[in-house]
Parts: C-alpha cells; structure tokens; sequence
C-alpha cells in the first residue's frame, strides 16, 4: 500500500517565507546600525565642543588682566592672527596667541563651517578689575563672559551640502567667570 501526500512544496514555500522574514530583520539591523553610529558621532562632537570650551576657559583664567581688559572678545573664531609667545608675551599677545591656538583646535576637532565667539562683561563688579589692583583676588570679582561655539550636524537625511535641511545647526551656550 503506498499513500501518496498532497503537501508537495509546502516545506519550500515555509523556508521562502523564513528567508524573507530573516532579510526584513537584517534591513531593520542595518538601519539601526547606521542611526547608532550617527548618534555616535554626535555625541562625539559634544565631547569635543565641551573639551574646546573649557580648554579656552582655562586659558582665559591663566590670564586675567587680557580678559577684563577685552583681549579675548570676538565674534568671529576661528580668527586667522599669529603671535609667537616662546620669548614672553604681554596679557594682550598671550591672548592672540590663545585666541590662535584655539583657533587651531576648532578647525582641527569640529566639522567644517564651525564658529565660536566670546564675549567678556566686566558690568556689574562695582570697580575696575584691571586697573583697580582686584586681578589677583578670587573668588570672582562679578564680571562674566559668554561663550558660543556653532558647528552643523548631520540628522537622518544622508546629504553633504550646508543647505540641505536634514543638516542642523547645533550650538552650545555658556556663561561663565574665568
């Protein structure tokens, strides 16, 4: 006696239909790969953005007097000056030559099209930090500065240009007594 079955290529449909299913998963991996990565990225840049912040920060503190005396104010870093410092400098070439280095960093860490701008107030101290003998006098006399570093993000959309909307400006914001 021989029973014939009717199932013929059932099993072929079933592993068609597992294939299928497994490459839908994998795609849906693949994408999830490429989001972490962009996060990843960005979360990078942050890290960068806040290690420039304090470095510049630090160097303002190392010098007070080219601070309350407006040395390190700008609205437009990266700035392009030069000053060698190996001989000594005054408060107001320490701060170029600051304002120079950090500049270097900005160019070198950030993405490019990256912008910063510092801007120190000496309003509200209730003397003259610089010409009134308070420099080397802590805590803070009350002055403070503002500092703002721009650079573009990529989101979603996988596009190059500055123009595209799937770029975003980030920007961070601090304010700050050196």
């Amino acid at each position: 006696m021989q029973v014939l079955s009717r199932q013929r290529g059932v099993s072929l449909i079933e592993v068609m239909m597992a294939v299928l299913i497994f490459s839908i998963g994998l795609i849906g991996l693949a994408s999830l790969m490429v989001v972490a990565t962009r996060s990843n990225q960005a979360g990078y840049l942050r890290t960068q953005v806040t290690y420039l912040a304090h470095n510049m920060a630090d160097r303002m503190s190392a010098n007070p007097i080219g601070v309350w005396g407006g040395d390190y104010n700008s609205a437009s870093y990266p700035v392009s000056t030069t000053q060698d410092c190996a001989a000594g400098c005054t408060p107001a070439q320490l701060a170029t030559h600051d304002q120079q280095m950090w500049s270097s960093q900005l160019k070198t860490f950030l993405p490019p099209g990256a912008t910063a701008e510092i801007a120190c107030s000496k309003t509200g101290a209730g003397y003259d930090p610089v010409g009134g003998g308070q420099v080397d006098k802590r805590p803070p006399f009350g002055g403070s500065c503002a500092m703002s570093i721009n650079w573009h993000e990529r989101s979603a959309g996988d596009k190059e240009h500055l123009n595209d909307p799937s770029v975003q400006t980030q920007t961070f914001a601090w304010e700050f007594q050196p």
